[in-house]
């Protein structure tokens, strides 16, 4: 079985200190096997921001890691390093991979970096990202799970949630579903749900979910939700293909996060 943690929105300079802690453990206990920080690492994309977040990390001591961008970890208003140098500060703290990939005989993850530097808070996903992605997608074997990490959702569930979907987003559901995309995991709103595209005839009726995380450890809550991360389980040798996506919301009344939600999705 491998064991994924997806974690989203931190916001490092907003960050509250117990919440960090009570994640640090439950990583130390579930011990998962790849993490993947889906964006707005920072909250102003300064060094010390940076700096704080990189900390975090390493205390997890998870052995795999893919990180990406969101519209927060570029500068806003230092405007010239927005325009000449808009990822220095991420990549001196996350390295200068900006779209990493992992894979193993279990799991395959395409990041993307949906940022824009023209762009305030928006996403774009680019008719060579959409076709690059599906074509790593077209190559993975029936026991990998098959991952797309984004920033901004390209799914949302609201309509007042609209407005954040990514552009280019009908072009790249379409192609990714055809080339057997099982998840497309996403943050932005700091709104936790799954959306089954199936269900919506936003596929060619090949299952596929897009699962979104809420904000891990900000002050910045929304949508009268809870800090929350996302693990996903899964284990190749199950027929039909599954995995397992758990929430964890914090709870402050125990101080610690606790499950709260398991879905059992099936391909």
């Amino acid at each position: 079985m491998t064991l994924l943690l997806q974690i989203s929105d931190p916001h490092f300079g907003t960050e509250k200190e117990h919440v960090v802690e009570a994640l640090v453990e439950l990583t130390h206990r579930e011990r998962p096997d790849v993490l993947i920080l889906s964006g707005d690492i920072t909250q102003r994309a300064t060094r010390e921001q940076f700096d704080a977040a990189r900390r975090f990390v390493d205390r997890l001591k998870v052995p795999a890691m893919l990180a990406i961008p969101g519209n927060h970890d570029l500068p806003l208003f230092n405007l010239g390093k927005r325009l000449v140098a808009p990822y220095a500060e991420y990549r001196r703290a996350f390295g200068g991979e900006l779209e990493p990939v992992y894979e193993s005989d279990e799991l395959l993850v395409i990041a993307l970096n949906t940022t824009r530097p023209w762009r305030h808070k928006d996403g774009e996903v680019s008719r060579e990202q959409v076709d690059r992605v599906a074509r790593r997608l077209e190559q993975a074997t029936r026991a990998q799970l098959r991952i797309v990490v984004t920033h901004q959702p390209i799914a949302v569930t609201r309509e007042e949630d609209e407005p954040d979907v990514l552009h280019g987003n009908q072009r790249a559901l379409r192609r990714w579903a055809m080339s057997g995309v099982d998840l497309i995991l996403g943050g932005h709103i700091h709104l936790p749900f799954i959306v089954r595209l199936h269900e919506r005839a936003l596929t060619d009726g090949s299952p596929a979910y897009v699962v979104q995380a809420g904000t891990a450890v900000s002050s910045r809550l929304r949508h009268n939700t809870c800090n929350s991360v996302n693990l996903v389980r899964h284990s190749p040798s199950e027929s039909p293909r599954r995995c397992e996506v758990e929430r964890w919301d914090y709870s402050g009344d125990r101080g610690r996060f606790e499950r709260v939600v398991i879905e059992d999705l099936r391909f």
